[in-house]
């Protein structure tokens, strides 16, 4: 039998699909898929209407706009898309700002010639869900055993993870910002990946999304850590965005701003994927919470 022919348009998704041993039948990409490095080669079949090098308010400005216009952030090769000829597409229904959505292939699917793709859509809220994603996206591939393999593997690095947490004396409390400007909490899988790495998450509610946070409230909860991870930054653009956080009154009288427990980590590759690398997105924040006691920072973080 023919393996499927996979076109994946959220990142999350393409990881999974090569966590699941699709990685040579993955024909097409999202302009955001990224990872492993092979993907880079393939056609890409999504743009943003994001201009480059906005800070993070003038992005939510933008969005906005998009948004009362009826809009959508994101545009779809549809003529390409049909040329590579996917037997499966993966996308999301999650967040329309994030990624390509079903919506975003209404146009390119209604005028699909011949026997059209199979569109399977993820939208997961918390762990299990992912775990979830990755047995349909095994099954939509015909790798439902590989698919298995992989989340026991996943689930089994996590739970070294929880035994190390355990033997801690104490579980900080810990500031998961997953945008500046308008401040926001980490949601849906973040507040889990802290409570296995051991620390006590404040502000967002394993398994919901990602809530609005003032600025009073962060103030008044005096996180013993601070770690942000905005959506789609990496590390360079996020320390190029924080003067809207670190000018506020009373940042630096916070006790993780007087204590050096403000951390920036990689949220584009990491915290904002849910797939495979939630396991090492975990453990950033168990490098995080071991930072005072010699941790060198990692690949994923750094100490601000």
């Amino acid at each position: 039998m023919a393996q499927p022919r996979v076109v994946s348009l959220l990142p999350s998704a393409t990881e999974i699909a090569v966590a699941v041993g699709m990685e040579q039948e993955i024909v097409g990409r999202s302009h955001e898929c990224d990872f492993p490095a092979f993907i880079k080669a393939l056609p890409i079949c999504t743009a943003t209407k994001l201009e480059k090098g906005l800070t993070s308010l003038q992005i939510d400005d933008r969005v906005q706009e998009i948004v009362r216009q009826g809009l959508s952030v994101y545009e779809v090769d549809a003529a390409l898309l049909r040329s590579l000829r996917p037997d499966v597409i993966l996308t999301q229904s999650q967040c329309a700002v994030c990624a390509v959505t079903p919506r975003d292939l209404e146009e390119a699917l209604s005028s699909w010639i011949g026997t059209p793709p199979t569109l399977l859509s993820l939208a997961p809220d918390n762990l299990d869900d992912v775990w979830g994603d990755l047995r349909r996206v095994g099954e939509a591939v015909g790798a439902p055993a590989a698919a298995e393999a992989s989340i026991t593997t996943l689930q089994a690095r996590l739970d070294t993870l929880r035994t190390r947490a355990a033997k801690r004396a104490h579980r900080p409390t810990i500031a998961a910002i997953e945008w500046i400007d308008p401040l926001m909490a980490a949601g849906n899988w973040v507040p889990e990946l802290i409570q296995i790495a051991g620390g006590e998450p404040l502000f967002a509610t394993p398994g919901q999304h990602s809530p609005w946070l003032e600025w009073d409230a962060l103030v008044a909860a005096d996180p013993d850590i601070i770690v942000l991870m905005p959506c789609g930054f990496q590390i360079p653009q996020t320390m190029a965005d924080l003067g809207p956080l670190t000018t506020r009154d009373g940042w630096n009288r916070l006790a993780a701003v007087r204590a050096g427990r403000v951390f920036v980590a990689d949220g584009h590759h990491f915290f904002n994927r849910p797939g495979p690398r939630l396991v090492e997105s975990a453990a950033i924040i168990a490098e995080t919470i071991d930072a005072g006691r010699g941790v060198d920072a990692g690949a994923g973080w750094r100490r601000l």
